[in-house]
């Protein structure tokens, strides 16, 4: 937060919500959001990806804040560097990107073991993506209420799925993410996640249906985001959240939701430096008898030893190929 206090002037303020052609922004720490609207030259100036401004950014505009309407909308001059972003391929066919979101403090990417089941190919890219582009990111194993007692019970109610979660949990805990299981319906580990929240800017974001909304709510009861059901006839989540937006939390600090995510592409990796962005990897690739190595063909592979004696997960290490075999091409990872 320190960094947005710097940029606290009166001509500099931060996306808080993108509504396609509008955005609402506000001068934080302080929460007065205000409309604004992008000159065309700026659309304009960046084709690469679907959209020139992301919520989080920080941008400077024209136009008096306090007498701001519909009528009369701030403009967006101008976009600041960013600290670090978060950006997908946006669809299949598409050569555009789509930037989800600027300048944030730590993402909790939110998967379920059950209704939606987790994809791990998914996990894995949104992960790959949060290290090139420096975001700091923690894995929420929500809706542990499905295979846990409530919060302070020791007992299980389902031993498999209980299984299922214990073996992602250490996937990714070996590969060195923090995994925090958490439940809005047991209350377990959500004063955890308030306090991780406190005072910076967080993002949700996930597959749809893996109670992103549900979780902001039980941080601050207040914001009553909207939520639903699993879809029974599909076993997958409904989009409930349409927008990108920001929402300030009454514990400190500021929380973006982020509609439910059906594929993510890499944008811009090499096959030479994607293994660079496995943290598992990079602990014993200097060991590879060749600079650079892919890690799939070359004789003297320490990665692929390291897959060979379990210090690597066969299940990323499948992910990692995968990634390399689009080449530069996109498939969601359904």
């Amino acid at each position: 937060m320190a960094e947005n206090k710097e940029k606290n002037q009166t001509n500099r303020a931060v996306v808080v919500k993108h509504t396609g052609s509008h955005y609402l922004l506000s001068h934080l720490p302080d929460w007065n959001p205000f409309m604004a609207v992008v000159k065309g030259k700026l659309r304009l100036d960046d084709t690469t990806n679907t959209n020139p401004i992301a919520v989080g950014d920080i941008v400077e505009y024209e136009g008096t804040p306090s007498s701001t309407s519909s009528e009369n909308p701030c403009t967006i001059k101008r976009v600041l560097e960013r600290r670090n972003c978060i950006v997908r391929r946006s669809t299949n066919l598409s050569r555009q990107n789509h930037l989800i979101a600027a300048n944030i403090d730590r993402v909790f990417l939110t998967v379920t073991i059950k209704d939606p089941e987790v994809k791990l190919q998914f996990v894995d890219r949104f992960l790959v993506t949060c290290q090139a582009y420096d975001v700091p990111v923690t894995i929420l194993l929500n809706k542990a209420d499905v295979y846990r007692g409530d919060e302070n019970s020791q007992e299980l109610k389902d031993e498999d799925l209980a299984a299922m979660a214990a073996g992602f949990s250490q996937i990714y805990a070996n590969a060195g993410y923090e995994v925090i299981e958490t439940s809005v319906k047991s209350g377990l580990n959500i004063e955890k996640l308030r306090e991780l929240c406190k005072d910076k800017v967080v993002l949700f974001s996930g597959q749809s249906g893996v109670g992103k909304s549900s979780l902001i709510n039980a941080l601050d009861p207040k914001l009553n985001l909207k939520t639903a059901e699993i879809s029974q006839a599909h076993l997958q989540g409904k989009h409930t959240t349409t927008f990108y937006q920001m929402h300030p939390i009454s514990s400190g600090g500021f929380v973006v939701d982020t509609p439910g995510i059906r594929g993510f592409g890499l944008v811009n990796f090499s096959k030479e430096e994607l293994s660079n962005y496995f943290p598992e990897m990079m602990r014993v690739q200097d060991g590879c008898r060749f600079n650079p190595c892919t890690h799939t063909h070359e004789p003297g592979c320490a990665v692929k030893e390291a897959v060979e004696r379990g210090e690597i997960s066969p299940l990323r290490y499948d992910s990692y190929l995968a990634m390399l075999e689009d080449d530069g091409k996109y498939r969601e990872a359904e």
